[in-house]
């Protein structure tokens, strides 16, 4: 009997340095692959080379290429990858020298998200991703027509024909997925608006792939979202129902992991993410803090939420993992869904590391320190109050009893023209009350 199953492909790591990366070169092929791995790519060996810029024609030097076309041969690798995102003349060039399959950071990322994609939003943002990318590279594909020719003759024959259709097809079906794409967050936008209506605060979990959101939303909120040690385990945003310890009901969403290098298609693609996040009241950023790179993951993601437009939301910082660096159990029973056995361990952990007051080391994955955190979310939600007095009219006396529902009443009184609150607001509702400010 014949064993069918397909060998995976072997690739070769190609990254530069030029002095002002964020990442050492070394950590960022690191990073790539395990990004390759989780590909299902079987990674052979890596090179690397320092440069001021990157070769306009084939990114690294023509010294550079004819070494890695050596190696490519003598580790019998199918594809070469590289670290940063190709132009589409660039990958032409390598394939043409190499004569192997040019994968760069972007496509191997899109990739990734094309297997994990699982609802049909997800499937849609990364498909139009997909055909962003691809659409400008697709002369590749008939590289092997034009050589069949010299200069102009048999270059308008079929081959050219076929490549217009392929053009043609792709910008139409990125037309269409653009059409659907706008329903699904028309859609979305009113289960925001309902959500707005509700008046629930939002808290988004951002952070770096794998830093261990789906864990924590998990561990927070007794759920079952999928949670695996491999980059981008989830794409979708997912949103659970939670009750902070004065018993206020939040809502948490677990958002897409971020990642150095962050392709522009998905930025602009994954918008239902962004648009959670934008959304929120607060952002929890999970850091990994066993990672060797976690610094320079943590900065990652303060620049992406600072590009973002995102930078200045309030935040606090989950230090997550912290079983790993003080192994001993925390005192108390352990039990219920956000037990910690008290603060204790937690100050300790804290005072030890020297952390500020915007920092809470937790578990997830063993539930240590959840109630502190619990805590830290409940407290700045409630400093991003805004105080606000405010006389309502006895004809709206409903929005009194929005008030007394969503404030925080600090004196009522009853006066000849409607009903005086001086209180505090969530944010969300300042508008709401605007009018009535006295």
């Amino acid at each position: 009997m014949y064993d069918t199953t397909q060998p995976p492909e072997r690739a070769l790591l190609v990254g530069i340095e030029t002095g002002r990366e964020l990442w050492q070169t070394a950590d960022s092929l690191a990073e790539l692959e395990q990004l390759a791995a989780t590909a299902g790519v079987e990674v052979m060996g890596q090179v690397s080379q320092k440069v001021s810029e990157p070769n306009s024609r084939t990114f690294v030097g023509k010294g550079k290429v004819q070494e890695i076309k050596q190696l490519t041969e003598e580790l019998g690798v199918d594809t070469v990858l590289f670290d940063e995102e190709l132009t589409p003349g660039q990958q032409r060039n390598l394939e043409e020298a190499l004569n192997r399959k040019i994968l760069d950071r972007t496509g191997l990322i899109l990739d990734i998200f094309a297997r994990h994609a699982r609802t049909r939003e997800g499937r849609l943002q990364v498909e139009l991703a997909q055909l962003e990318y691809r659409l400008p590279r697709l002369t590749r594909m008939w590289t092997h027509l034009s050589r069949q020719a010299v200069g102009g003759v048999g270059l308008r024959g079929p081959g050219e024909t076929q490549l217009e259709v392929d053009r043609r097809r792709a910008r139409e079906r990125v037309a269409r997925l653009r059409e659907e794409l706008k329903e699904v967050h028309a859609h979305r936008e009113l289960y925001r608006q309902k959500r707005r209506r509700e008046g629930l605060p939002v808290i988004a979990l951002v952070g770096y792939t794998n830093a261990g959101k789906s864990t924590l939303l998990n561990a927070l909120a007794d759920s079952d979202v999928l949670a695996a040690n491999v980059l981008f385990a989830t794409l979708d945003p997912t949103t659970r129902q939670l009750q902070l310890p004065d018993g206020q009901e939040v809502l948490l969403t677990d958002t897409v992991g971020f990642i150095q290098r962050l392709p522009t298609q998905l930025v602009a693609a994954f918008r239902a993410t962004l648009e959670e996040i934008e959304e929120a009241d607060l952002l929890v950023h999970v850091l990994d803090i066993t990672h060797p790179n976690a610094e320079e993951q943590g900065q990652t993601v303060d620049k992406l939420l600072g590009e973002l437009g995102l930078g200045d939301k309030p935040r606090l910082v989950v230090l997550n993992k912290i079983d790993r660096l003080f192994p001993g159990a925390p005192s108390g029973n352990g039990q219920g869904p956000h037990s910690d056995g008290g603060t204790d361990w937690s100050a300790q952990v804290s005072a030890d590391m020297e952390l500020g007051p915007e920092y809470i080391p937790v578990s997830a994955q063993r539930r240590w320190g959840l109630d502190v955190l619990l805590q830290r979310i409940q407290e700045a939600l409630s400093a991003s109050w805004q105080p606000m007095s405010v006389l309502i009219p006895y004809g709206d006396s409903e929005l009194v009893s929005l008030f007394h529902e969503k404030g925080r009443i600090e004196s009522e009184e009853h006066t000849e023209s409607g009903t005086r609150i001086n209180g505090r607001l969530p944010r969300r509702f300042v508008p709401t009350f605007s009018q009535f400010k006295s």
